[in-house]
This record gives structure tokens, sequence and C-alpha cells, in this order.
């Protein structure tokens, strides 16, 4: 889940946010005979304390997660909304908080086995990595399961929220069948409009119920039209609210607005894949982006970029999102080098190397893009660390500790043995503020990798 749809405010505990009995002020109709769900107390944000105020939830009559989901092939997510199995990567951009956000979706080979109610349940693992300004801002594991009727069902999440590249809190984290959280519907099988489901139902830990406004809506897609969206009005346990869309091939596309804040697809693999070479333009854009992001930047390193970008819109459908952004972001870069910005040189090359990344989806396997990532984020370890930022040092060791955990289980086993043992002992030299060690393990991991997948 994204850190848009996890609310968990600081100091919450499970039983911090009780269910009341009966319909309570706030609660929806608010009088007997109503069929009002039971009151879920309002979470203040900026204390975490739980007010007196009910949510204003939606009759339970209108719930469509109410019956016990039967798994007998739960990994095989299939839900046209909700496609984990069928969809390798989505790419997510926009902004948060007035920042440049960007988010990584990625279906991993692990399953992961949970306990509920005396059921061993298989659930699919996905890793969600979000990044803000191009640095890694939290990371979750969440697990899915469809059931048989076609209804997909969440049943938890290890979160982990950074702050200057290390873990702050793990706040989030929560899993069915323990402290008597339950599974929870994140994708009925048919939504229909009205239909009223909670993908988190943990009160005082994660809250969110959802009522779907529209069905059989048609979005504009990165690469053309896309038939068969719903739209969703999404509660938060703070009594905040927002919208969002589901869209076949892609699950959640977009939340939020141009104007506000924004996550949305930029694109998905291999719902946008176009299989084939890497058009000349992108190759070129791609060497540009890679000098760019290796050192000091000059004007002509500058002008290669804008030149390739140019080229490579000129020559191919860009996504709205992802033009939007490369502009974005190369004119961040020709504001920094021209006001001898060195901190936001770095930010921004980082950003045009990222989206560089991105484009290349459309033509290549998520693993050969994969691969490409490591490789940038090893040569951003070097940099960072010449730099003396030991904030980004420990979030580029995550950020190739991530992009790890989607390339190992493809790669041979002496060789996976010695890309994780370099990325332990770079771990280790992050933790310890070790920079000059660090930095010379940044070279020393592209190289391993390249040895152990070539």
């Amino acid at each position: 889940m994204s850190s848009q749809r996890r609310i968990l405010w600081p100091g919450a505990v499970v039983g911090a946010v009780v269910l009341m009995a009966g319909a309570c002020s706030g609660s929806a109709g608010g009088s007997e005979g109503t069929g009002a769900a039971d009151c879920v107390r309002v979470i203040d944000e900026a204390t975490g304390e739980t007010g007196k105020e009910c949510l204003p939830l939606a009759p339970e009559s209108d719930r469509v997660d109410l019956t016990e989901p039967t798994f007998s092939h739960p990994t095989d997510v299939t839900n046209p909304l909700h496609p984990t199995s069928e969809v390798d990567q989505v790419i997510m951009g926009g902004q948060v908080d007035g920042a440049p956000f960007r988010t990584e979706v990625s279906t991993l080979p692990d399953t992961k086995t949970i306990t509920l109610d005396g059921r061993k349940i298989q659930t699919l693992t996905s890793q969600y990595v979000a990044f803000a300004g191009g640095r890694v801002q939290e990371v979750a594991l969440d697990w899915y399961a469809q059931a048989d009727d076609g209804s997909v069902w969440y049943l938890g999440e290890d979160v982990f929220n950074y702050e200057d590249g290390v873990v702050a809190d793990t706040e989030g984290t929560w899993q069915a069948g323990r402290d008597k959280a339950p599974a929870a519907m994140i994708m009925p099988a048919q939504p229909e409009r009205g239909d009223v489901y909670r993908p988190e139902n943990l009160p005082g830990v994660v809250f969110e119920e959802v009522t779907v406004k529209e069905t059989d809506r048609t979005v504009d897609g990165p690469y053309g039209k896309v038939d068969g969206a719903i739209t969703v009005h999404e509660l938060h346990m703070d009594g905040s609210t927002e919208d969002k869309i589901f869209a076949p091939g892609y699950g959640e596309f977009s939340t939020g607005n141009d104007g506000g804040d924004l996550e949305a697809v930029s694109l998905a693999s291999p719902t946008d894949a176009q299989p084939g070479p890497l058009p000349k333009q992108l190759t070129a854009l791609d060497r540009a982006a890679r000098a760019v992001q290796d050192g000091e930047v000059t004007d002509a390193d500058l002008g290669a970029a804008q030149a390739a970008w140019t080229a490579y819109r000129d020559s191919d459908p860009v996504p709205k999102l992802l033009e939007r952004q490369m502009t974005r972001d190369l004119d961040a870069l020709d504001k920094a080098v021209v006001a001898k910005d060195d901190e936001e040189t770095l930010a921004a090359a980082l950003r045009v190397a990222q989206n560089t990344s991105d484009l290349r989806l459309r033509y290549e396997p998520v693993r050969t893009v994969d691969l490409a990532r490591f490789g940038l984020w090893a040569r951003q370890l070097g940099i960072d660390a010449d730099a003396g930022d030991e904030g980004a040092v420990a979030g580029d060791v995550t950020s190739l500790e991530l992009a790890w955990d989607r390339l190992k289980d493809d790669t041979s086993g002496a060789a996976a043995a010695a890309v994780t043992a370099d990325l332990r002992e770079a771990r280790d030299a992050a933790d310890r503020k070790d920079l000059a060690k660090a930095g010379e393990l940044a070279p020393v991991l592209a190289a391993q990798l390249a040895r152990a997948t070539g």
C-alpha cells in the first residue's frame, strides 16, 4: 500500500481506537435503525490522540467484505483491477508535499504463508518503494491473496519509513492473524457502484473504508485509452478522504490531482511493453543521463542530455506524466548548474537517470531495467560517498538491496552469494558511517553484479 493509503499516527497502538457498539456522533445515520456500522473513533493526525467523534462509516448493509473468503489458489491474483500476478512492475509518479514523488511497485518471486484462524494462506508479495526527490522514503512488503470468487484480499504489510536514508520507524506494519487483525478485502470480484469494503480494518493501527463511486470508466492511460476503470472514495482513520482510480492492467491507477498531491501511473510492464531494441534516441538519452549522474555536470553534458531528450520525445510517444517529470527535472538540473548549486545538481541528475530507466521499461524486460537500476545506485553510492553525505550513502545501500531483492532469485548460487556478501559489507560500512569504505565498494558492487548476471 502506498504512503497515501496508509494511516497510522505516532504513538498509535492496538486498541488506541476502540470499536463502540451502536451509532454515535459522526457515524452514518447517527440513529437507531440506520444499519450503521459500529463506531470507529477519529484519530487526530497531529497528536495521535483518540477523539470523541466517530468516523462517518457506511451502513453495514452496503459492505461486500463480510463473508469469509475461500482460498484455493491464492497466489493467482488475476483480478483485472488488482492484477498483481500479471504485472511485473508499475512505476508511479507525481508530487507529494511539493517534492517530486516516484514509486516502484514490483511483484516479487517470494511468497509468504500467513496463518489466519487456523488456516495457512499462501500470499503473493509485492514490493512497494517510494522515493521523494529521488531518495528512498518508504518501503513496504504487501501480501495479497485472491479468493475463489475473484475478490482480492490484503493480509498485511511490513513497513519501513525512512528519514535521511535510515529507518525512522515501522509504523503501519500489520499482519492478518496477529493482534486480532482480519484479512481485508482490497478489491471486490466485480465491483459495483455503492459497494463498500475495508482494505485495512484494524482500528487504532490501520483503517480505511472504500466506497465505489463509478464503474466502467474510460481513462487516459500511458499509451492510450483504458476501458473498465473504477473510481472509489476512501475514508481514512483521521477523517480525511481521497478519491482514487483503479484500472485494468494496472491496479491502483491514480490518487490526487495535478494541482496538489498526485501519485499516478507512469507506465507498467508488461501492460505497456513494446518489446524490441531500444530506439537509438533512447540509447542516447540513457548515455547522457549516465553522464550527468556520474560527476560534475558540464554545459556540454547538460546540452547533450537536453538534445537527447528532445530527440527521443520527438521520435516516440512518451507518457504524459513521464514527459512532464523529465522536462521538470532537466529544467531543475539546468537551473542548478547555472546557480552552481552542487546539492540540487546531484538531486536533479539522479532523478533524470531514474526517469530514463523508467522509459526503458517500454522496450526491455523488468530484469534488464532492474540491472540498470542496480548500476545506477552503485554509481550514486560512489558519488554520495565522495560528497560526504552519510544519509544519502545509507539510502543508496538500501536502494541497492531493494533492487537486489528483485534480481537475486534469477542469479546463480555462487555469484548471488558474492553480491550478497558485498552488499552486506556495504551496509556495515554505511551503518558505521565509513564513507571511504562505502565508496570503495561502489565499483566492486557494479562489477560483481555484471559478472553474476553476464
